[in-house]
């Protein structure tokens, strides 16, 4: 009897331990890279422009990509957090497309990457 209300009770953790791991999986791939990081890397440190530009090396373009999935994880400080995810989308997108090297993506991504746009909203 004992046997059987432990083994039930232990199926009925389960869903809270996957749940647990889960979610702290996804908040290690936002911390991986804060947003401030992000900008001052990827932004105003030129990695984003060497990948538009078409000059940057394949693990350049992954580095930049991790960071802009990590940028639409983060949490938004300010603004709506449809927007964000609007505005992140759109530079995950366009990174995506310059990784598989689609025509236009370059321009595309500068076009996603319109500082103005955001910061009005979000800084």
């Amino acid at each position: 009897m004992l046997k059987s209300i432990m083994s039930v009770l232990v199926l009925a953790a389960m869903p809270l331990v996957f749940m647990t791991v889960t979610t702290q999986a996804e908040e290690s791939d936002s911390a991986k890279h804060s947003t401030k990081e992000i900008m001052k890397v990827g932004f105003k440190g030129g990695l984003l422009k060497k990948v538009a530009s078409g000059n940057a090396s394949d693990d350049e373009k992954q580095k930049l990509h991790a960071m802009l999935v990590a940028l639409g994880k983060n949490k938004v400080e300010k603004g709506d957090a449809e927007s964000w995810k609007k505005l992140t989308s759109a530079l995950v997108k366009a990174s995506s497309d310059v990784l598989e090297g689609k025509d236009g993506a370059g321009e595309a991504i500068q076009k996603a990457s319109n500082c103005k746009a955001c910061h009005n909203i979000h800084k």
